[in-house]
């Protein structure tokens, strides 16, 4: 006897192929069956006639480790048809903690729900504690460079010693061997910014002897775009592992276009035998912290003395004159957005900024916009974010159209309610997964609804080795979403954020139903996932 039945629904599997008719039998946490089940006998029977029913969606680039701390019901990714997240990017990971440098990862975390205290000193560790407050999709956790380097060295801006890569080299192997699926880099934030491309190929190595894969937030993507997509590439052939290329995107209106070239650089990669792919988001505006406006050396020591140097005036003089002057050779957010295009999304302790062009936001105050978001961090000890609208949309168009990008939000679980839903964060995190199936498949035939879903499930689950999930097929994990193809859609918007997703009728996380009828059950099945 089957569990649940899905009946009637319109099976798109995750491999590509065109879409069938068919019931789909759960028993545990495992597809039973899929086919004509009409003389099978199940416990629950839901009529899905109407509905798509797609493989759970895999979320490749997410920051949700903070937020799901405090949001186990993982409400807006969850709503998304999202069963599984790839956490631990650009960078920075929870774990593994240095006693001594462990106030450096508490300044330098954006959020800090409670139980989030960096008392664990390994991923293994730390995993075991996430995972023993239960969640409601699975989670994939990469490990962090910028985390590697202040365990080992702080936010020291140089080289590591020998002893110190040696200590780096290491925590990669431990971090991998208890759970990590692999490593990822951040090179525009500090302190993964201080670091030269061997020092990455080294640890890199270790992970690919590991199994594990290079996710990379690349060391630029405006002027310096193509360069940091072959360093990329060139980790990934000296170090021997998978390489997987961060929300790709051609920042800056000087280098609209760059796209296509970028993928060009992974394509002829691939050729050679590498195995390079990328993710994107489909939104023509990026977000980060606001402290990226700095330069690189105004984070040297990390937040606290960040915040110091703001504090002082003849510092900060210098600091607003490398803002306004641009930094020749490094990723500049201000030439690329300009001020009128950075978007205060979230400030703590002003939250009358959050919503308002930072240009507008300074001329309020009557300084100058560098002068405002100087104030901003320092107001926000540093976790002030913003939004940058500084992409095109047919740079976007053709990333999605290509076989090897598939779909990741950059996003975090947020919630409506309580202290995930203040601020103004980007939509991606609401909307991500609807928008490609509303926008780009069903009203403007960019993508096949199969090609769509492949991108959000097949293909990240080859990427990843996830053998049992990414496809509907019996003995395959009964990780489902039972979405309308009509009226899914997202509702989340730059003015009105935090808003559901719509047209998510059912979701299925492990066997167990999470989204029923579009509302949330409460249901926590999901787990971290182990590496195969």
């Amino acid at each position: 006897m089957l569990d649940t039945k899905v009946e009637g629904a319109t099976v798109v599997d995750g491999t590509g192929a065109p879409g069938f008719r068919a019931d789909v039998g759960i028993r545990g946490e495992t597809i039973a069956a899929v086919g004509n089940l009409s003389r099978e006998p199940a416990g629950t029977t839901l009529r899905a006639a109407g509905l798509t029913l797609a493989p759970g969606f895999i979320d490749m680039h997410s920051h949700s480790d903070w937020r799901l701390w405090a949001n186990r019901r993982a409400e807006s990714k969850i709503r998304q048809g999202v069963t599984t997240e790839v956490v631990g990017n650009c960078g920075f990971s929870p774990a593994p903690v240095n006693p001594s440098s462990r106030e450096d990862l508490r300044g330098f975390a954006l959020y800090l729900p409670e139980g989030m205290d960096f008392s664990w000193r390994s991923v293994e560790e730390y995993l075991k504690r996430f995972d023993a407050g239960g969640c409601a999709l699975n989670v994939i956790q990469l490990v962090g460079h910028g985390t590697l380097r202040v365990a080992a060295m702080g936010f020291a801006r140089r080289k590591p010693a020998d002893a110190e890569l040696a200590h780096m080299q290491r925590l990669v192997a431990e971090s991998l061997e208890g759970g990590a699926w692999g490593l990822s880099t951040g090179l525009i934030y500090a302190p993964g910014s201080y670091a030269e491309t061997d020092e990455i190929v080294q640890l890199a190595r270790v992970a690919g002897h590991h199994r594990g894969l290079y996710a990379s937030h690349i060391r630029g993507e405006g002027a310096n775009l193509l360069n940091a997509i072959s360093e990329a590439i060139r980790i990934g052939r000296e170090g021997e592992v998978p390489v997987q290329v961060s929300h790709l995107k051609a920042a800056g209106r000087p280098h609209w276009g760059k796209v296509k070239d970028a993928l060009a650089l992974i394509d002829a990669a691939r050729a050679e035998g590498l195995d390079v792919t990328a993710d994107v988001y489909p939104y023509t505006a990026s977000s980060t912290t606001l402290r990226t406006l700095l330069p690189g050396w105004a984070l040297e020591g990390g937040t606290w003395a960040m915040l110091e140097r703001l504090h002082d005036p003849a510092t900060r003089g210098k600091i607003r004159d490398e803002i306004e002057k641009g930094r020749q050779g490094e990723e500049d957010h201000v030439a690329n957005a300009g001020w009128d295009g950075i978007l205060i999304a979230y400030a703590p302790n002003c939250p009358e900024a959050e919503g308002r062009r930072l240009s507008e936001f300074a001329r309020g105050r009557g300084v100058a916009p560098a002068e405002a978001a100087m104030d901003l961090i320092l107001l926000s000890d540093g976790k002030a974010s913003m939004i940058l609208f500084q992409l095109d949309e047919a740079d976007l168009r053709t990333a999605l159209g290509h076989p090897r990008v598939m779909i990741g939000s950059d996003g975090s679980a947020l919630a409506t309610h309580g202290e995930l839903g203040k601020g103004k964060p980007h939509p991606r995190s609401y909307g991500t997964f609807p928008r490609v199936l509303a926008r780009y498949c069903r009203d403007e035939g960019l993508l096949s609804t199969e090609k769509a879903v492949h991108k959000m499930t097949g293909l990240p689950a080859k990427k990843l080795g996830l053998k049992d999930r990414g496809v509907i097929r019996a003995g395959a994990k009964a990780d489902l979403v039972g979405f309308n193809e009509k009226t899914v859609s997202d509702l989340a918007t730059y003015e009105n954020p935090h808003r559901y997703a719509a047209g998510i009728e059912y979701v299925f996380v492990n066997g167990r139903l999470v989204i029923k009828g579009g509302e949330h059950t409460g249901s926590l099945p999901g787990r971290v996932l182990t590496p195969p």
